[in-house]
């Protein structure tokens, strides 16, 4: 008897299909393997599967996709370029294939990928700004319309969106504003989708990460002074994040601990933020 109701607390997810973007590495593959072990399948989509190895992350396994196996549930990976309608059509219509639903939408797909020193608003050049729109908004817009239709008829489902600090606070210098933007655009949309889709019995919210010390951030601190000791003291618990704090949230935000919350906007971000969004 204890076994099974341990097995009822724990795999809150058995049977339900998620899908999560930028799930090669980082944020993205803890988010994969905690929605596994929450008993969810699991479908891994990233422009390139490979990417752990761009910035040495290591694996336990040969791809995310095999991790989620290891742990007991099904997994595919999908390549796409989520910036193109056609390839995320594409990729949805693979998940029905394989599946037949999709029960959870997490977009982490995205980043502040172009040159932090031209990044001002007053400077940032027009191919940085459209460059960081289509890879975090468009992405997030393609994603949400491709499943909106398919959970508005399973009348269920749960989507997770990815802000950032700075689309709800001004970043260090007014720096990342193109970036910034594209992220505060993700926000509103998410809360427009709350609105439209709560009838049906979708939630949509997002998580709003402060500095993450991914592997990807790590690498590339330096030369974009992330994660200085200064910036770390302004932080009231005086940490950098770790994947595993944005992923307890979002285990908050898929599982019915979160069935009356949407449309909403958590920051973890250690305190940096503390104004409210």
């Amino acid at each position: 008897m204890e076994a099974i109701l341990l097995e009822e607390t724990t795999m809150k997810l058995t049977g339900q299909v998620a899908v999560v973007t930028g799930g090669a590495r980082g944020l993205g593959r803890s988010y994969a393997l905690r929605l596994a072990e929450l008993g969810a399948d699991v479908v891994v989509v990233d422009i390139n599967l490979a990417a752990a190895a761009e910035f040495g992350e290591k694996l336990s396994a040969a791809t995310v996709s095999c991790e989620v196996q290891a742990l007991g549930r099904n997994s595919i990976g999908v390549e796409a370029d989520l910036t193109d309608r056609q390839q995320v059509q594409a990729m949805v219509e693979k998940v029905l294939v394989e599946y037949g639903r999709i029960d959870i939408l997490v977009n982490n797909a995205g980043g502040a990928l172009t040159p932090a020193d031209r990044s001002a608003a007053s400077e940032s050049p027009e191919e940085d700004t459209r460059f960081l729109m289509d890879l975090n908004y468009m992405n997030a817009v393609f994603c949400c319309q491709a499943v909106a239709p398919v959970m508005k008829k399973q009348e269920s489902g749960i989507i997770v969106n990815t802000s950032a600090q700075s689309a709800i606070t001004t970043y260090k210098g007014g720096k990342l504003s193109a970036y910034g933007a594209s992220k505060a655009a993700v926000t509103t949309f998410t809360r427009y989708l709350a609105a439209e889709l709560g009838p049906f019995g979708i939630r949509a919210n997002c998580i709003s990460p402060g500095v993450m010390m991914t592997s990807r951030v790590a690498a590339k601190a330096a030369e974009r002074s992330v994660g200085t000791a200064e910036e770390m003291e302004k932080i009231p618990l005086r940490r950098f994040g770790v994947a595993e704090d944005c992923t307890n949230v979002l285990e908050f935000l898929v599982t019915d601990l979160s069935r009356y919350v949407t449309g909403q906007v958590i920051s973890v971000c250690g305190g940096a933020v503390l104004t409210p969004h």
